[in-house]
């Protein structure tokens, strides 16, 4: 097999990386489907959570103090799971066409295809989410961007995490090709029970909260139940979050250039099937 080497390049190029941005963004509003299925699941999850949450609070004294922490929960996952699929979607869309090959050996630098899919993770991000805080707001009286600051924070940290896993993933299926498919859709959901969502992390057995505080997301999850039930900030939840962050996105980073690098070599690249 013979190994692709991509052409030399001077520097990171904006121009080129607004070039994958253009050329996603066209795929994307050219489909309606596409675009009805960045809101369409968000709106379900939230709309299917919001009238559990109105339902136990009528019929089980929840806590006052505790409203809209169900649908501030699904609303921060949506942020960390919409983020890491919209990166990998833009991704498989080079994978569905067969074009990985093209791009490798084109002027595009792999930190510039990158930093396209992160764009592109923001935009359908955007597309999904903003919708779905306005119908919080009318069907529950549920203001995610009343939280200010933290909110900030809060989506920093879970689209850093989103954004390491979609490179992580990338990764993978540049080396395994589509049979490594399943794991853009599915990989997220592993977090899920660990990152204590929906409840604390002293819900988990004692051994399993050592691994649920060596995630990011949790200290988002744990910092919002601060805010809407104790009406406090942790910044210092956030401050460790992002350390976090720093260290998976690095690992993330090395493990995408060593599994591009095997890619490459093998010659897997052009070689996009199962």
């Amino acid at each position: 097999m013979t190994s692709i080497t991509p052409a030399p390049t001077t520097s990171f190029s904006p121009q080129r990386v607004a070039a994958m941005v253009r050329r996603y963004w066209y795929l994307l509003v050219s489909s309606w489907p596409r675009l009805l299925d960045l809101i369409y699941w968000p709106a379900v999850q939230m709309l299917m959570w919001g009238f559990l949450q109105v339902y136990v609070s009528k019929n089980a004294g929840f806590a006052a103090g505790a409203a809209g922490t169900f649908i501030g929960a699904v609303l921060l996952w949506d942020i960390l799971f919409r983020g890491q699929l919209g990166f990998s979607i833009s991704f498989l869309e080079e994978m569905w066409a067969r074009n990985l090959g093209n791009l490798m050996m084109s002027p595009l630098r792999s930190t510039e295809f990158i930093a396209a899919l992160m764009i592109m993770s923001i935009i359908r991000l955007s597309i999904g989410m903003i919708p779905v805080t306005f119908m919080a707001i009318a069907f529950f009286g549920f203001n995610l961007w009343g939280l200010g600051l933290a909110l900030v924070a809060f989506f920093i940290n879970l689209i850093l995490t989103s954004w390491a896993i979609g490179i992580f993933v990338a990764g993978l299926l540049l080396r395994n090709g589509m049979g490594a498919e399943s794991m853009a859709w599915t990989i997220m959901f592993l977090f899920l029970p660990l990152t204590c969502v929906y409840y604390p992390v002293s819900v988990l057995p004692e051994w399993l909260q050592y691994v649920a505080w060596g995630l990011p997301p949790t200290y988002v999850f744990e910092g919002m139940r601060a805010l809407l039930i104790d009406h406090v900030f942790r910044a210092d939840l956030m401050v460790e979050a992002f350390v976090f962050n720093v260290v998976l996105f690095s690992a993330a980073a090395y493990a995408f250039v060593r599994l591009l690098e095997s890619a490459r070599v093998n010659g897997s690249l052009m070689q996009t099937g199962e």
